[in-house]
Formats: C-alpha cells, structure tokens, sequence
C-alpha cells in the first residue's frame, strides 16, 4: 500500500532548512513508511528569497507570514527553523492549530518559554519533536544500545566539546539574518544553546538526567557592530564556556565549548568511561565508535575502531552495502524516518518538546552558574 502523505510547512530557509528538506526528500527512498514527506508550502518574510529556496528544494508553494502558513488546511506538520526567539509563539501557534511540530534546537529561550510550549503541545496532543539529530548518527545510537546492554558497568566519567572558531575576528558584526546567533535578543545565548545544547541532549540521551553544575563563561570580544541598527552595541551572547556537572547516576561530566578555538570548524567528541570499558565518538569520523573492552585478553586488549557501516548497525541495513559510509546529512533522514514511524501511530519521537526541556534546565543553569560562579542543582 502507498504510503499516506503528510503535508510539510516549513518556516525557514537557511542552513537547518536545508538539512530538513534534504531529510524530507530521501526518507522514502531508502525506508518503507506508512507516510509520505509532501513539502507543500515554504515561508519567510522575503518572497523573493524564499521562492527561490522553494523553486531549487520543491516546495508547491510560498507564504510570507507564518500565522497564515500555520493556519493553512492543508498543513499537516510545521518544521520551525527560525531563530530561537521565534520558537514559542510559532509552536504555540501550531499547537493551537492542530498541527504537528517539528522544531530546531533549542526549544526555547530559556526554562519558562519552554514550559509553555511542553503544556501547549501537551494539551493539544500533536505530535512534536526537536532536532537534536546527532541521536541519529548511527555510531551514537550503536553507543546508547551498547551503554543500555550494559557493556560499559558502571558509568564514572562522560566529556564532551565542542570547539569552533568562526567568530573570532572583532571586525565580525551582530544582528541580522545571518549573524542571528551572535545577537542576545535572537538567540538567548552563544555557543551554550548552540553547540553545548547538541552535546548536553547526547548526554542526557546517554548516560542519564544531571543533578547539578557548576560553569565559566567568557565573552572575549565585548562590543560588536550590530547590523540592524548600524551602532556598536555590547555583546550579550558566551563566546566560550566550560562546565562541570554530577549525574544521578553517580558519574562526573566535564563539558567545554567555544568559538574561539583557531582551526576547529566543527570539532564534536563525546568519551564515556565505565568499570568494564570505555566509549569515544569524533564528529570528524562519525561512521566510526572507539570501544574498549577490559574483558578482552591481557596481551590484546585495547581500543578497537568499530566501522558502524554494517547492516546489523543502526539504520545501515536501508543503505548501502558494509564497508560504505554516509555522513551528516543522514542523521536528518533517520530523524524523519523516526519522527514518521512515530506519527503514523500517534506515538512521539524523541526528544519530544518535554525531552527538550530537560536539556533547557541545563543550559538555564549553566549560564545562570556562569554569571555568579556557584553550584547550581537541576
């Protein structure tokens, strides 16, 4: 039987637009689901730029005011892919509506925001996710069936980074379409709702809720011009943090983030250390998960590299044959994959908007710890 179609709003057109529609299109060809991605409408305020994003990706048509985007009969899921200061209104529009919710990480601008959206999604009983999609990448989901199996005993250490360094030069400005993320008022914070959110949803994911923590923050270049007024205006955003952090489970976690780590584009790395055996995972080689087993012979134990391309690994049996890997793009697909397995049975996908939130709490925290350089408890 032909799969059902679900009609796709998406709300955005930049980078995250991208990687979701690229998921949207290829689910099909690669997995049996009992519904269809349609990418029936695109919306920006820009009719040009966006005609142009739908016209090169698909999209049967355009809106330029995402209310009536939200409110179209003909929308079944929303796709919000805005900056961060957007999220709520749009998907507490989109609850209100009857619609499904697909939102870019993360959920909110902070704690409160987020609450509002879980009771609102909640009430309505709409199916909701939120693109935390490094889940995805078939070595980090190995990792979890691994850590749930056992295999590491356990848990006393979880690190994490995740080290950039595009925003170094002073002459960069704030502000605007593409330079949202430096400006307080769109994003609500720097690299920790940015890059430590991807790396605190693995974590929770992995090894479990956080109990407390304790961060530094540093904001390195103070002032910037910001594009939308033309004025040098003080920076409100982290430009690097690192924090510390007990989990329930009895483990330590050592996280670190910034922007300002010359020659690192997009350096993610997670280890996780256990009593029978250890983990470790590089961005940069995402097909691949370092495993040590302490149960292995004296003379040959050490890390082994796992190539995670065969078909009894996550997700790999829809591709291509062992030994071919996929890359990026493919945590997208498998995170539409899942989200339409879960709607076709009204079932959530996670992290839901309440998975979501948990993560919010850290991040509040981390930067609430930051400001006045004390434990914070979750």
């Amino acid at each position: 039987m032909a799969p059902k179609a679900l009609n796709i709003g998406m709300i955005g057109y930049g980078f995250m637009g991208r990687a979701h529609t690229n998921g949207y299109k290829r689910v099909n060809d690669f997995f049996d689901l009992p519904l269809r991605p349609v990418l029936k409408a695109a919306c920006a305020r820009s009719a040009e730029k966006i005609q142009a994003f739908a016209d090169q990706w698909g999209y049967e048509s355009i809106e330029t005011d995402w209310r009536k985007l939200v409110e179209r009969k003909d929308i079944d899921a929303v796709d919000i892919c805005v900056p961060n200061n957007l999220h709520k209104e749009i998907a507490l529009a989109c609850a209100a509506n009857g619609k499904m919710i697909l939102c870019e990480k993360p959920l909110a601008m902070n704690v409160a925001e987020g609450e509002e959206m879980c009771q609102a999604v909640e009430k309505a009983k709409v199916v909701n996710t939120v693109w935390y999609n490094y889940r995805r990448v078939p070595a980090v989901t190995m990792a979890k069936q691994l850590i749930d199996e056992g295999r590491l005993g356990k848990i006393f250490h979880y690190r994490a980074n995740f080290l950039q360094d595009w925003t170094i030069s002073e002459d960069l400005p704030q502000g605007g379409n593409a330079l949202w993320r430096l400006d307080v008022e769109a994003a609500g914070s720097g690299v920790t709702g940015d890059l430590l959110a991807h790396c605190i949803d693995t974590a929770v994911w992995l090894n479990g809720k956080v109990s407390d923590v304790t961060a530094v923050t540093e904001t390195f270049v103070k002032e910037r011009m910001h594009n939308l007024t033309g004025k040098k205006e003080k920076v409100g955003i982290d430009d690097a943090c690192a924090f510390l952090c007990h989990f329930q489970n009895g483990s330590l976690g050592l996280f670190e983030s910034t922007r300002y780590a010359r020659g690192h584009k997009a350096l993610y790395t997670f280890e996780i250390n256990g009593e029978h055996g250890s983990l470790k995972w590089d961005l940069h080689d995402l097909h691949r998960l370092e495993f040590f087993d302490y149960k292995d012979e004296g003379k040959l134990r050490g890390w082994r590299s796992i190539h995670v391309t065969d078909g009894e690994h996550p997700y790999m049996n829809k591709w291509w044959v062992p030994g071919l890997q996929i890359g990026y793009e493919h945590s997208f697909v498998h995170h539409v994959r899942d989200f339409l397995e879960g709607a076709a049975k009204g079932e959530p996908c996670g992290p839901t908007f309440r998975d979501a939130l948990e993560t919010q709490k850290i991040c509040d925290a981390v930067l609430a710890s930051g400001k006045d350089r004390s434990w914070k408890s979750i």
